[in-house]
């Protein structure tokens, strides 16, 4: 199978995230920050040093700051959630993932919040002039999907970020797509708050998520309970990080993320080069494939996402046969329907291959040979 799927999760992982994950398991096993004896502190020092490693990599203001989530999805949920209140308003692009949509639409419906989406250029950027025209006294929140699950495309958040400082509305930025592949710090991006997933680019297993607070930042916590901290007290902790960190922490899933982490953001510039690389041959080859529709700028900065859409052809029906011919891809709307609706792909979807560190230019090769060969034999009704 070759695997082209790594906007959904990155695969395989490395050898040391299964080793790290195991020897949780086989020698630690005990409650971080639940005991005093040994194990427990062991446990509680594995997930103290994936902190601070996030906190050096984000350029968070303190270890404290980077929160431990089970997805991205919940560390989305706890930074808007938290942060938003009654008669607020919050600005979003348009190429948001339902893991904003949802939770902003909720709000919406019960009458808490107003949403406004900010339309982009023609490439598909926001502009900073469309972001600072739409901040209105009641926004209280902006939040943008640094790079799109669907076209690839990276939004210019560094200059955005700046267009909201003079307003002071916070920018929350979901960054699913880019963390482990682009530079995302807090200073580097002028962010408030990023939330990103440990098992993409991270190289993480499996249900790990981050929500990284900048300076000032405290939304109210979405779970409350049992921390290990202030036990005698039957109120939540204030201090960071217990504040958000209800329960039995996923010691093994924080272990394998630590040392996938590591070995991602040591080689971060390598891999973003790489896997653009990878991408921008696959759509060079698809884009010569008659009936094939690629999805987002050519000339937009981007990452290793490549989105096609057949004309003669259903995108799930290619995906399957692809499936069949060993490819992994993921068709349909990616979780993403306003990005689709924006392309005026709402209806049909698309085809979407993701790169990875593992895969080669072999596997890319393979992969457009494969779709040419499908969509003939289709035109030439074989």
């Amino acid at each position: 199978m070759i695997y082209l799927d790594n906007a959904a999760t990155s695969f395989p992982k490395p050898p040391m995230v299964v080793r790290a994950m195991a020897g949780t398991l086989q020698k630690i096993g005990a409650n971080p920050g639940r005991s005093g004896h040994g194990l427990s502190l062991c446990a509680g020092r594995v997930v103290q040093a994936c902190r601070e490693l996030l906190a050096r990599a984000l350029d968070a203001p303190a270890p404290e700051n980077i929160l431990f989530t089970p997805s991205c999805t919940e560390a989305l949920n706890l930074a808007i959630r938290g942060t938003l209140c009654r008669g607020d308003e919050v600005l979003c692009s348009h190429a948001e993932h339902n893991a904003v949509m949802r939770v902003l639409k909720s709000l919406e419906d019960d009458g808490a919040i107003t949403v406004r989406t900010v339309a982009p250029d023609s490439r598909g950027l926001l502009t900073p002039e469309a972001l600072a025209a739409a901040v209105t006294p009641r926004t209280a929140l902006c939040v943008i999907c640094h790079a799109s699950n669907v076209t690839g495309v990276v939004q210019p958040i560094a200059q955005l970020s700046q267009a909201l400082k003079p307003y002071g509305v916070p920018l929350l930025v979901d960054a699913a797509q880019t963390a482990g592949i682009l530079d995302i710090s807090l200073t580097g991006l002028g962010a408030d708050m990023i939330a990103l997933p440990g098992h993409k680019g991270l190289l993480g297993p499996h249900g790990t998520g981050v929500l990284a607070l900048g300076r000032g930042m405290n939304p109210r916590p979405l779970v409350l309970g049992g921390t290990g901290s202030v036990s005698e007290s039957m109120r939540q902790p204030a201090q960071f990080p217990d504040r958000y960190e209800s329960g039995t922490l996923n010691l093994p899933g924080i272990a394998g993320l630590m040392v996938g982490a590591r070995f991602a953001l040591a080689h971060r510039a390598e891999i973003e080069e790489y896997e653009g690389e990878l991408a921008s041959r696959l759509r060079a080859r698809l884009e010569a494939v008659p009936g094939l529709k690629l999805l987002g700028d050519a000339q937009a900065p981007r990452v290793g996402v490549v989105s096609f859409v057949p004309q003669a052809m259903d995108t799930g029906e290619l995906c399957d046969a692809l499936n069949a011919q060993g490819f992994a891809l993921r068709a349909g709307l990616h979780c993403a329907p306003s990005v689709h609706q924006w392309l005026g792909t709402l209806r049909s979807g698309a085809c979407r291959a993701s790169v990875g560190i593992y895969n080669t230019q072999q596997d890319v090769d393979a992969l457009a040979d494969a779709v040419e060969r499908l969509l003939s034999a289709r035109s030439s009704g074989l």
